[in-house]
Parts: structure tokens; C-alpha cells; sequence
């Protein structure tokens, strides 16, 4: 996936060290959390997304906002701890709940300093 970085204020996130990156300091493991809960209309047509085939847009639309989600409360747990960057980063993904009815999406990484 390499390196990638949605802000424009210098503050990057990357899945590997970057080349002509120098992390100076690494300061700990940083991560964000989202909860989403699947509501009934999204699953009535993804229900028939399933039998007549194609994407399930609203699931996806959900999906990536968590993602967003995570990814902001990653980027605000590291310049807590004065990071100017996120190296390794991990997402994972988790239904939850008695119903299968939430997912969780997290993200994980090393927070530095250069």
C-alpha cells in the first residue's frame, strides 16, 4: 500500500517508513476506534443487492466514514503525544454485537517524531 497522507498541514500516515523519512523519535503505539450500527433499511437492500448482485453502497458509504472516523481519532491520539506522523498502520475490521448488527473498525500504528 506504501505511504499516504489525506492532510496538507505535514502531518503524514504511511503503512512502512517512507523513504527520506527519519524517524527520530518513536513515541508508542497509537490507535482510533469506530463503531458503526447497521440500520434496517441498509440491510433490506443489501439483502436484494445479495440475490440480484452489484455493491451495497449504503454499507460501503457507512464503512468508509468509520474508517474516517478512526483514522481521525488515530491522527488525534498521536499529536497528543506531539507525533508528527503515524508509521505502520494497520486497520482491522469486526462485527459486533448479538445480531451481527455493528462493525468496528480500527487502526493502529507507531507514532513519531522527526
Amino acid at each position: 500500500m506504501g505511504w499516504f497522507s489525506k492532510n496538507s498541514d505535514g502531518f503524514f500516515l504511511s503503512t512502512t517508513t517512507p523513504p527520506g523519512i527519519d524517524a527520530s523519535q518513536y513515541l508508542g503505539v497509537v490507535h482510533g476506534e469506530a463503531i458503526i450500527g447497521a440500520n434496517i433499511f441498509r440491510d433490506l437492500f443489501s439483502s436484494v443487492r445479495d440475490v440480484v448482485g452489484g455493491r451495497a453502497g449504503g454499507y460501503e458509504k457507512a464503512l468508509s466514514g468509520a474508517r474516517d472516523a478512526a483514522v481521525e481519532d488515530l491522527i488525534e491520539s498521536a499529536r497528543e503525544l506531539g507525533a508528527t506522523g503515524v508509521i505502520g498502520i494497520d486497520f482491522d475490521y469486526e462485527v459486533l454485537g448479538e445480531t451481527n448488527g455493528m462493525m468496528m473498525v480500527a487502526v493502529s500504528g507507531t507514532a513519531i517524531r522527526r
